[in-house]
């Protein structure tokens, strides 16, 4: 099964792109899921159909889903004081009721990351449609699996869990309470979770598409963006150009939209939505705009190490940032990790294994990508007979 990913900055149309693309795939016969975390019915609004907690048939060939982040977070909730009772009773802890809880910060996007998953593993669809938030959220959301696993290793890692016969012996010595079993095992468990929904967004075959509405705001925004996803090793597929107004509207909106598109196209595949006169509703209208279909080529970038020991005796990291300022780079090695910082984004990428044994040896920025060398370290480094 395939997934597109679709995003852009707010207010650019992207859920009227996803449910057009949803459609697209299911008139040619796909079996196509779009699905949203928007609290309010923006999708089904669009589609004509209205969306919820359960997914709803729009078509032939197409189903809309609108998961309840307050369900699922009720849910966890409820799963988490059954598992902790016996703390909680110790405690004299009072039991949240159901009817009294309301999803946290992050609830929704804990609610949509499980509801890609579970899709993804329920072999009911061949498309899967996400209508992702705004890209500042979007960008966090695709980021959070990854970013959660590395937390819960650091801060519970799992050779730990070995010594859980000496704990009672360690908790005497040290004078403090060794954390409990059910501790390591919700860590596992959430570890598991975790893996299985980072194993989608990691997907090869999977898409990412930026909506953009030409114009200076647009076109900052999709700079942004780029770089961003660059940064997670990804890049889109098509930049879908949407609200493009025809020739004869106002003519100080038809040249600023036509700048933005003429630069777009000299680094994108550029897919030009028109402008409608109106907001699209229902599938006459979704139909009308004609975006594209999924493309096969996937969103993913490698990130290849060159060997030049032969020559200049360091092993050279490339890494695609299309769009970074060298001022704006920074570096930090820590362990087996890199911190890469890129302007307002950052990320903490393990190294590859040849490259653990190396120190850095220095780095630059040349067309759009840093390239970060690598010396053995002779302490690490096997020897040649």
């Amino acid at each position: 099964m395939r997934t597109i990913l679709i995003t852009g900055p707010g207010g650019s149309g992207r859920t009227t792109v996803a449910a057009a693309t949803a459609l697209t795939a299911a008139r040619a016969g796909t079996r196509t899921l779009v699905f949203s975390a928007d609290r309010t019915d923006t999708l089904g609004a669009i589609l004509g159909t209205p969306t919820g907690a359960t997914p709803a048939q729009v078509s032939e060939n197409l189903t809309a889903w609108r998961p309840d982040a307050t369900a699922g977070f009720r849910d966890d909730l409820a799963a988490f004081q059954d598992r902790a009772s016996n703390v909680l009773d110790l405690l004299g802890a009072s039991r949240l009721d159901p009817e009294e809880v309301t999803p946290l910060p992050g609830a929704e996007e804990l609610t949509l990351l499980r509801a890609l998953r579970d899709a993804a593993l329920s072999e009911r669809h061949e498309l899967l449609v996400v209508d992702l938030p705004p890209t500042p959220q979007a960008l966090a959301l695709l980021s959070l699996p990854e970013e959660l696993r590395r937390y819960l290793r650091r801060l519970l890692p799992a050779e730990r869990q070995a010594a859980a016969g000496l704990r009672p012996v360690l908790g005497r010595l040290a004078g403090v309470p060794m954390p409990s079993e059910w501790l390591y095992e919700t860590a596992a468990r959430w570890d598991t979770e975790l893996g299985a929904v980072e194993a989608v967004l990691a997907d090869r075959h999977r898409v990412v598409r930026l909506v953009a509405e030409p114009g200076p705001a647009g076109t900052d925004a999709v700079r942004s963006a780029s770089l961003a996803l660059a940064l997670r090793g990804l890049r889109p597929d098509t930049l879908v150009a949407n609200r493009a107004v025809p020739e004869e509207w106002h003519p100080g909106l038809v040249a600023q939209q036509r700048k933005a598109l003429e630069e777009w196209q000299e680094s994108y595949d550029v897919h030009v939505v028109p402008h409608l006169g109106h907001d699209p509703r229902g599938t006459d209208d979704l139909e009308a705009l004609a975006v594209p279909g999924v493309n096969a080529t996937p969103s993913t970038v490698e990130w290849p190490v060159a060997d030049q020991l032969a020559e200049d005796g360091v092993l050279v990291w490339h890494i695609p940032l299309p769009g970074a300022i060298r001022e704006e780079l920074d570096l930090i090695r820590r362990g087996d990790e890199l911190v890469v910082t890129a302007g307002q984004f950052r990320r903490i990428v393990p190294l590859p294994s040849a490259l653990r044994r190396c120190t850095v040896a220095g780095a630059a920025l040349r067309e759009g990508e840093l390239r970060i060398r690598f010396a053995p370290d002779p302490d690490l480094w096997p020897r040649t007979p």
